[in-house]
């Protein structure tokens, strides 16, 4: 974080607070606290109004006659952004979200003592090795360089890459970098756990127009084919909160028929023999086999 970032979050976090120490801003700031003394002076200079508190429970504090309420959003609106953010922080960890969190934390008065939604997401063990990743795609972003790496296809081919990144996108449980494949030419999207030896380069490029909407949904869009099956009553849920509620509809007493789109793919495939027994397709025909094939490829392994 550089001065003028700290200066404004001073000026921020003092607008809502009474007094705060310089203890507090230099362990909140990660600087020292001659460091939090020049920034008051700077702030002085500049003719906000600060003054200072001597003694045990002393500290900084801004005039009230300068704590007027510029707030464009409600205690209710930041509290929403900061249950967002906390989702976020699980994902990513990184010091720039953790400051905006004490940042907006500093605003609301008075502070929820516990917000009424909670976001949790698995703590799997590789999301640390590719956040190094993630900072590294979000600098080149931010820079306009090149990225290069190696990456794995799903089939297990690996080919160098050098990309323009534009977009880092996180989808149910991975992240994926979107940009510009000067070996392909044209746009693409790469899953960050198949990118190996990926290095920013000095090179910078200048941003490409942007393809539409519609060019992106027919890139992206896999074959879906509309599959019925009966399914037990313990993943009903699953389906309801992928699906909806009215995917499905009775058939017996042991089983729910649902209708949904699936890929007709071999990640189609993963994602239906997950259910293991809970699940029967029952069409189209070709789908079934297909999926038969599938599973029986699948037994060739043990």
């Amino acid at each position: 974080m550089d001065k003028v970032e700290r200066l404004i979050s001073i000026i921020m976090i003092l607008l809502k607070k009474e007094v705060v120490s310089t203890k507090e801003f230099a362990q909140l700031f990660h600087v020292s606290k001659r460091t939090i003394l020049r920034d008051m002076e700077t702030l002085s200079l500049s003719n906000i109004p600060i003054y200072a508190i001597h003694g045990v429970n002393g500290g900084y504090g801004i005039m009230d006659h300068y704590k007027v309420d510029k707030r464009l959003l409600s205690s209710s609106d930041l509290e929403n952004i900061l249950t967002a953010l906390g989702g976020l922080e699980q994902l990513l960890l990184s010091e720039e979200v953790e400051m905006t969190i004490k940042k907006i934390e500093a605003m609301v008065s008075p502070l929820p003592l516990k917000s009424p939604i909670q976001l949790s997401f698995y703590d799997w063990e590789g999301r640390s090795e590719i956040i190094q990743a993630l900072r590294i795609c979000q600098q080149a972003i931010l820079q306009r360089r090149l990225v290069s790496f190696d990456y794995i296809d799903k089939n297990g081919a690996a080919t160098n890459r050098i990309v323009e990144p534009y977009e880092l996108h996180f989808s149910e449980s991975s992240w994926y970098l979107k940009g510009f494949c000067l070996h392909r030419m044209t746009y693409r999207t790469f899953k960050l756990s198949r990118i190996d030896n990926l290095n920013m380069d000095e090179a910078t490029f200048n941003p490409r127009e942007p393809i539409s909407e519609q060019e992106r949904d027919a890139r992206y869009q896999p074959e879906l084919v509309a599959v019925k099956a009966l399914i037990s009553p313990s993943v009903k849920d699953q389906f309801i909160e992928r699906y909806g509620r009215k995917s499905i509809e009775s058939y017996s007493s042991e089983y729910d028929l649902v209708t949904f789109d699936v890929p007709h793919s071999r990640t189609g495939f993963q994602f239906l023999a997950s259910f293991g027994t809970n699940l029967k397709i029952v069409e189209p025909g070709p789908y079934v086999e297909d999926f038969r094939n599938y599973l029986h490829q699948m037994l060739k392994n043990y």
